[in-house]
């Protein structure tokens, strides 16, 4: 199974996997609907009035859980089976506190009737209808007519970056070469390099040109997990 971290901009979303012989037109549909049903039940979690929310906490806390971004640093895949399921348990809980059920136009009931109104609202924005989402990867759009083999290749172990957007917003901004925590590995250590070679014109000490901080090639060694080889005559 090829695993796709779903990204809309520069933001991650949610895991998923999928067969690398799965058809991109398939796949598109289901990104996007596990997507848009996600921002659903952002919203059912954040419509209740306050006396609601305090009935429903619990079951607002799990169904965020559920679909929370934090889920992508867990290794966790979301299906749409999931966020379906986290729907049915703000659905059963609202009918308990509800029994005789919600007016016709509270917000939660429209929403879990399909019937939301999203016109004009910065939640009306981030829906992308699956006639027009996109699938792009290594700035390659990922065409709905082809498979995901036809990118990927045939290692079902892939991982990869998918964004998803609107089609006619062009090309989304390509991933950053190293990450941000290697950023920050990269900075501290030219960081501690250059205070060593200030001590070392400080104390005109030839010794200092032994430290590892001295070495040119301790930085790639230092990302490639190689350090600290000695060499002995056999």
């Amino acid at each position: 199974m090829v695993l796709l971290h779903v990204k809309r901009g520069d933001e991650s979303q949610f895991l998923l996997q999928a067969p690398g012989s799965t058809e991109l037109e398939e796949l598109t549909v289901q990104v996007t609907r596990v997507y848009n049903a996600r921002l659903k039940v952002q919203r059912v979690c954040s419509a209740p009035n306050e006396k609601m929310k305090e009935v429903l906490k619990k079951t607002i806390e799990e169904a965020r859980a559920i679909i929370s971004k934090k889920q992508v640093e867990a290794g966790v895949c979301v299906t749409m089976e999931m966020v379906k399921d986290a729907l049915d348990q703000l659905r059963g809980a609202v009918m308990i506190v509800y029994p005789m059920g919600l007016p016709p136009y509270d917000p939660i009931r429209m929403e879990f009737e399909n019937k939301e109104d999203l016109s004009g609202t910065q939640a009306g924005l981030n829906v992308i209808e699956e006639s027009e989402a996109q699938l792009w990867w290594a700035a390659k759009e990922l065409r709905r007519t082809k498979k995901l083999s036809d990118y990927v290749g045939k290692n079902e172990k892939t991982k990869i970056i998918a964004k998803i957007q609107q089609r006619g917003q062009g090309a989304p901004a390509r991933e950053p070469i190293i990450s941000s925590a290697e950023q920050k590995q990269l900075m501290l250590y030219y960081h501690r390099r250059q205070e060593e070679l200030k001590k070392l014109e400080e104390n005109d000490d030839d010794s200092c040109l032994n430290s590892p901080w001295a070495d040119n090639t301790a930085l790639k060694r230092h990302f490639h997990g190689v350090k600290d080889i000695k060499w002995r005559p056999r």
